[in-house]
């Protein structure tokens, strides 16, 4: 029996390996700026820990290989071990893993404890149960004032967009997140209800939304196209409804949309090119 408990270890752990070196579900290609170094880092981490499995795996097999039950062994004794030993394997432990979360935070903080770049295009995110409010400054530059009170779902008013405020008055508000391909976009995450998650998996990127916070966060894509945009909390029984699209558009094609009058005009045309575009697995 210790040995058929061995084996089955040892071949879980040749298939737990196989499964990630294959990379036959993995993640899919990068598209922003960062992407290439979070990847490298999060392949590093998986190389260090895969390593540390495999060999713990072994070594456990080998143990009840070795040490299986038998008629002509002697009784079990018991002995303390080396706490030297201990010791030293706990100390290394520590500075690999406190090592490699050192090496990946100077990614993941530049993208959200560094102020974006000057230049950056700013888009406000303000998500509900259970959908996504993209808010656009206008042709000015320019966000109008929001205010809670007014938040009118009636009228379509999900932000709170105050119209009297003169700043408001070509600024845009859709279903659809489009930015500009090769220039930074600052997100400003806001929430009305539940903590949500903007999740874009080719962008590299996911960050939680929480309510009575402005959360500032940028990036910078890098390859033209329509994908996938998700909330990755669980916020509700209709939580699996959450989903939209972020288009990535030529610097002319934003322009010309940003440009564009509210209402009518913006929502048709981000309409058309959500439907221009395809998902990298329609291509």
């Amino acid at each position: 029996m210790g040995r058929a408990l061995a084996v089955i270890i040892w071949i879980l752990t040749l298939l737990s390996v196989i499964l990630f070196v294959s990379k036959k579900w993995w993640f899919p290609q990068g598209i922003s700026a960062h992407a290439p170094a979070l990847d490298r880092q999060f392949m590093i981490t998986l190389v260090v820990v895969g390593i540390a499995f495999a060999a713990a795996q072994i070594g456990l097999g080998w143990t009840v290989w070795k040490y299986r039950d038998a008629s002509n062994r002697p009784a079990a004794t018991y002995t303390h071990g080396s706490s030297r030993l201990e010791v030293v394997w706990t100390v290394i432990t520590a500075v690999v893993f406190v090592g490699l979360a050192v090496m990946g935070q100077s990614v993941w903080a530049s993208l959200r404890f560094n102020a974006a770049p000057a230049g950056s295009y700013q888009i406000e995110v303000v998500a509900q149960q259970f959908e996504w409010n993209f808010h656009y400054p206008g042709k000015d530059k320019l966000f109008g004032r929001t205010e809670p009170e007014l938040i009118d779902e009636a009228t379509q008013n999900s932000i709170g967009l105050d119209v009297s405020d003169p700043n408001a008055r070509d600024d845009q508000v859709g279903k659809l997140l489009a930015v500009p391909v090769g220039r930074p976009v600052e997100l400003i995450l806001r929430s009305k209800d539940v903590i949500h998650s903007f999740w874009v998996p080719p962008l590299r990127f996911k960050q939680d939304l929480v309510p009575g916070m402005a959360i500032h966060v940028h990036f910078t894509a890098n390859k033209v196209g329509k994908y996938e945009l998700a909330c990755a909390e669980l916020c509700g029984q209709l939580h699996f409804n959450m989903k939209s699209v972020m288009l990535v558009l030529p610097e002319d094609e934003f322009r010309a949309l940003t440009e564009m009058a509210p209402g009518k005009p913006f929502i048709d045309r981000i309409t058309e090119l959500r439907d221009k575009y395809k998902l990298p697995e329609e291509q």
